[in-house]
């Protein structure tokens, strides 16, 4: 249940607005916090807090607290999307970036796991300014807190790949916003908008928990300080967002579309309403489609870096992604409406970020019943995620609406091969094979506005 607080108060210099929208929620998975699908809305809430609705929060999201609070019978958590006030322009608060298109990841679909482009739908610390021209020009430029709303990994390769193809990310702390903003023209026709950002990548120190060997001979802890740190980079991104309306196929239909392209920015890329993912697929087990006793994976990242001490060249290399999602949103009758979805994302590795990831992968992903020796795969880091789906609502009585979803997800992996290792538990020890993934999902959703 979303509930929302709106105030609005006239005054000299306009209108001075408070806003507040709390999902109180609960989930039905015991007290194991799994990184579980939710769904989002068929619209989103710009800074502004135009109408729409929201996105909820997953069980994954909230890994670190005690999984009873959310299962146990009478549980539950209420979880804060926008909090903000608006004064003489500027918005002050947890509100949509202003990089955001108002549609943000849901251009005509309900999951909010829709891959290609921007989504800040849970809102995100910041302050901005917009300036309104006329004639439905307008621009926003904000700073955005990156912290926990825009950062994907970051891999310092010296600490290792998992067994699942996945690492661990090494962002040094908080040192500058994001700027973003937008320009905008909003009119009958629909609207078009471009949208900027800027993000800094820096990475954490070279060796965490490092130790020394003082004079004596004895071993002693000291601070990672001391291995000190990657230059830090920065990274952008820039998306293109259409909508056309007014189409002659149906009343209140729309195309809704963006492209988007990031370097060291992925989160602009490959976005869901909560973090950004990486995937990790397993073939023959219930949901997947790839054959049995295969693996594909993709790591969604900012970057990578591998210290010289540990023969790198010490800098942090941005990985580039592109991006599309787009729909097209048909009204059959007052009552009955579709969409028709998708979404694609493309994640690239330069040559030296491939060659330093693979080093390390092979760590963990030895050759031929674990000799390394016998090489038996071929390593690349770059992946593709794409998505096509179709919803169909029907509305019976006024802000009532049942509608059922299908979502198709293809993973498409560049590794070729196969390799010992353990993707990890319950999945045994044994040869796998790299292999494409592909799963499918349906959604059963009531909707009640009021």
């Amino acid at each position: 249940m979303a509930l929302t607080v709106d105030t609005r108060t006239a005054t000299e210099y306009g209108v001075v607005r408070t806003f507040m929208q709390g999902d109180f929620q609960f989930q039905n998975f015991g007290t194991q916090n799994g990184n579980t699908p939710s769904t989002g809305p068929s619209g989103g809430i710009g800074a502004a807090g135009s109408s729409g609705n929201t996105g909820f929060l997953t069980a994954g999201q909230l890994s670190g607290l005690n999984g009873g609070l959310l299962s146990n019978p009478g549980g539950g958590y209420v979880a804060v999307e926008f909090v903000f006030i608006q004064f003489a322009g500027f918005t002050f608060g947890k509100s949509a970036s202003a990089y955001a298109t108002p549609w943000h990841g849901y251009p005509g679909n309900n999951t909010s796991f829709l891959i290609g482009g921007h989504d800040t739908v849970t809102g995100v610390n910041n302050i901005q300014y917009s300036w309104q021209f006329g004639n439905g020009v307008s621009a926003t430029l904000g700073l955005d807190d990156p912290t926990v709303f825009n950062r994907t990994a970051l891999y310092n390769l010296s600490t290792g790949i998992g067994g699942n193809g996945i690492g661990t990310t090494q962002y040094g702390g908080f040192v500058v916003p994001d700027v973003v903003g937008n320009i905008r023209i909003d009119q009958a026709w629909g609207l078009f908008q471009i949208s900027g950002a800027a993000h800094s990548v820096n990475g954490s120190y070279n060796v965490v928990g490092a130790f020394n060997t003082p004079v004596g001979g004895a071993t002693a802890a000291t601070d990672s300080i001391l291995s000190g740190h990657p230059e830090s980079k920065l990274g952008g991104s820039v998306m293109a967002a259409l909508q056309i309306k007014n189409i002659p196929w149906g009343a209140g239909d729309d195309i809704k579309m963006d492209a988007s392209w990031a370097k060291g920015d992925t989160k602009n890329v490959i976005a869901t309403s909560a973090s950004s993912p990486s995937f990790a697929m397993s073939g023959g087990v219930p949901g997947q489609f790839g054959p049995s006793r295969t693996y594909g994976f993709g790591d969604t990242t900012d970057g990578v870096w591998l210290p010289v001490a540990f023969g790198g060249d010490g800098r942090i290399h941005l990985t580039e992604s592109y991006g599309f999602r787009g729909a097209y949103n048909h009204n059959w009758d007052p009552y009955w409406s579709s969409s028709l979805f998708g979404g694609i994302g493309f994640v690239h590795y330069d040559g030296t970020a491939k060659a330093e990831f693979c080093a390390a992968f092979a760590v963990t992903h030895p050759g031929q019943f674990g000799i390394a020796a016998v090489p038996t795969y071929t390593c690349n880091p770059d992946f593709n995620i794409a998505q096509i789906g179709f919803v169909t609502r029907w509305t019976p009585v006024k802000n009532l609406t049942f509608s059922g979803e299908v979502l198709y997800t293809n993973l498409d992996q560049k590794f070729s091969g196969f390799s010992f290792f353990t993707p990890g538990a319950p999945q045994p020890t044994q040869n796998w094979t790299f292999h494409d993934q592909s799963t499918l999902a349906l959604n059963l959703r009531v909707q009640r506005n009021f």
